[in-house]
C-alpha cells in the first residue's frame, strides 16, 4: 500500500510537469514541436526508450527519425563496451552544428552510459550544448528535467542512484505491432568482474507479478503476438520479494493468460537457470523454444576470474538437462575472447563447448575494457592481433555448427509468427518459436498471424511452405 502511494504521487508530480511542457513547448516550438529518441545498447534500453517516447508523447512531442528536424534530441546510452561509447560521442558532437542553427533546440543524454562518473564529467566539460544529462534511476523525471530547462533553468545533471522504486505506469509508446518487449526487472547482484552493470543499473529490483500480467494482459490486448520479458538476469526475478513469486511461477501466470502468442525472455544466468525453470518451459505451451544461457568461456579457471559462479562441468550439465527436457530447444549464448590471463588453451576449452553443445546462433566478443571493472585492472598480456586470430577461429567454429544445424530443419513443420517482408517479391519471413526464421509465399495479409510452415530446402536461409 505504502508503495502504491508513494508511485502515484510520484506519477501525479511528472503529469503536473508534463501538462506544463505541452503548454512551454507548444509556444516555443509551434503547435507540434518534434522529438528525436536515439537508442544505443540492449533491449532493456530499447524498452527504457519506449516509455521516454510515451512521455513525450504525452508532453505533446511528434516522434520523428531524424534530429535534424527535431526540437528535442535525446541519447539513450549504453555503457557494455567501449565502441558503444564512440559511436554515442560521435552522434552527440553532431548537435552542435544543430544547436547552432536552432538555439531552442534541447539536447539530452540518459541511460547506462551516463551513469558512469567520469562519463558525466567529459559531457559537462567537452559537449557545453548537452542541456539534460539524467541517469538510469531518474528517466521517468523526464518532464520535470523538460519542464525546468524550458522555464530558463541551466544545465541540469541528474545521476542519484539513491531511489531504488521502480515507478510503474508511465506512458509507453512501443515501436512495433506484433512483438513487444516488458521488463520484469531491473539491476543486476552477480558482479562480473567484467560487467559495468551493477555499478549503472544498480542493484536487483523485480516489478510486483500483478503489475506485469496486467501490462502482458494489455500487449495481447493490443494485438501482440511475441512477447520479450527483459531484465538483466530474468530467472533470478523474485529473489528476496515478499510475494513469492519466482520466475518460474511468473512464466505458468503469464502462459495461462487466454489467447495466441509466444513467450520469450532474455537475458538468463546460467546460476540461476533450475530445474524448475526447465519443467516449467517444457509443459508451457506458449514459452518458447529458445534458451539464451551466457557461458562467456569454456575454461574453469577463467570462469572463477570472472566471478561466474559455475564452471565448466557444471555448465555442460546444464545443457544436458535442458536438452533432456526439451529436444527441440534452441540454445544460444554469449562468449568473450581474450579475457585478461586468458591463454590459448583456455581458448581451446572454449571451442570445444561451442563444438560439443552446438549453439544455435552466438554472441561473440572480444574483451573491452570497463572503467570502474575488477577486470580493468588485471594483467592483460595478450595482444589485440592475437585476440583477433582466436576470435576468427571462434566465428569460423561456429559456422561450421550452423551448418550441421540446418538438416534439423529440412521436413520439419514449425508455427511460425509471420512478422516481416522477405526481399523477394511474394514472399514472407516467420519466426518460430526458438530462433529460425523461415522464408515462404505469402501476402502481407498474413502479417501479424500464425501459420504452419514445412521447411523445405536451404538457401541462404530456410525456405518452407505453409500447409
Amino acid at each position: 500500500m505504502e508503495l502504491n502511494i508513494q508511485n502515484n504521487a510520484i506519477l501525479e508530480t511528472q503529469q503536473g510537469y508534463a501538462k506544463r511542457v505541452l503548454s512551454l513547448a507548444a509556444n516555443t516550438y509551434g503547435t507540434c514541436p518534434k522529438a528525436c529518441v536515439l537508442t544505443f545498447g540492449c533491449q532493456q534500453n530499447v524498452s527504457d526508450s519506449e516509455r521516454l517516447k510515451g512521455m513525450l508523447f504525452e508532453m505533446g512531442y511528434t516522434i520523428v527519425d531524424s534530429m535534424e528536424n527535431a526540437d528535442f534530441i535525446i541519447f539513450n546510452t549504453c555503457a557494455v563496451r567501449e565502441h558503444a561509447e564512440d559511436r554515442v560521442f560521435g552522434n552527440i558532437g553532431m548537435t552542435k552544428q544543430i544547436k547552432k542553427d536552432r538555439p531552442n533546440t534541447l539536447v539530452a543524454v540518459c541511460g547506462c552510459m551516463v551513469q558512469q562518473k567520469h562519463i558525466a564529467e567529459k559531457i559537462k566539460k567537452s559537449y557545453p550544448y548537452v542541456d539534460i544529462v539524467m541517469g538510469t534511476h531518474v528517466e521517468h523525471r523526464l518532464p520535470e528535467f523538460i519542464y525546468k530547462k524550458l522555464s530558463g533553468a541551466k544545465r541540469i545533471f541528474e545521476l542519484s542512484m539513491e531511489d531504488n522504486t521502480i515507478v510503474e505506469d508511465i506512458p509507453i509508446k512501443r515501436d512495433g505491432k506484433f512483438k513487444g518487449w516488458l521488463p520484469i526487472m531491473y539491476g543486476c547482484n552477480n558482479f562480473c568482474t567484467y560487467c559495468i552493470v551493477p555499478y549503472v543499473r544498480g542493484r536487483e529490483r523485480s516489478r510486483e507479478p500483478q503489475k506485469i500480467v496486467e501490462e502482458f494482459k494489455q500487449m495481447i490486448k493490443d494485438g501482440y503476438k511475441d512477447i520479450t520479458l527483459l531484465g538483466q538476469n530474468v530467472n533470478s526475478y523474485g529473489k528476496g520479494a515478499s510475494h513469492g513469486v519466482n520466475f518460474a511461477k511468473l512464466l505458468r501466470m503469464l502462459n495461462d493468460v487466454p489467447g495466441e502468442f509466444v513467450i520469450r525472455f532474455m537475458t538468463s544466468h546460467p546460476k540461476d537457470c533450475t530445474i524448475e525453470l526447465l519443467d516449467t518451459i517444457k509443459e508451457c505451451k506458449k514459452v518458447s523454444r529458445h534458451l539464451h544461457l551466457p557461458f562467456q568461456s569454456g575454461s574453469s579457471r577463467i570462469l572463477k576470474l570472472m566471478n561466474r559462479y559455475y564452471d565448466r562441468e557444471q555448465y555442460l550439465q546444464l545443457i544436458k538437462n535442458a536438452k533432456e527436457r526439451i529436444p527441440e530447444v534452441d540454445l544460444t549464448s554469449d562468449i568473450i575472447v581474450g579475457f585478461p590471463g586468458e591463454t590459448y588453451e583456455d581458448f581451446k576449452d572454449t571451442l570445444s563447448v561451442v563444438t560439443e553443445v552446438k549453439f544455435a546462433s552466438l554472441f561473440t566478443f572480444i574483451y573491452s575494457k570497463r572503467r570502474g571493472t575488477p577486470a580493468s585492472v588485471m594483467e592483460d598480456n595478450i595482444t589485440r592481433a592475437e585476440k583477433g586470430k582466436w576470435f576468427s577461429e571462434l566465428l569460423l567454429a561456429q559456422e561450421k555448427v550452423a551448418l550441421e544445424n540446418i538438416n534439423k530443419f529440412i521436413g520439419n513443420t514449425y508455427r511460425v509468427l509471420c512478422d516481416d517482408y522477405s526481399e523477394r517479391e511474394g514472399y514472407m519471413l516467420g519466426h518460430t518459436s526458438g530462433t529460425a526464421v523461415i522464408e515462404f509465399e505469402g501476402d502481407k495479409s498474413l502479417l501479424g498471424k500464425f501459420v504452419n510452415v514445412k521447411v523445405e530446402s536451404y538457401n541462404n536461409g530456410l525456405c518452407g511452405k505453409i500447409i
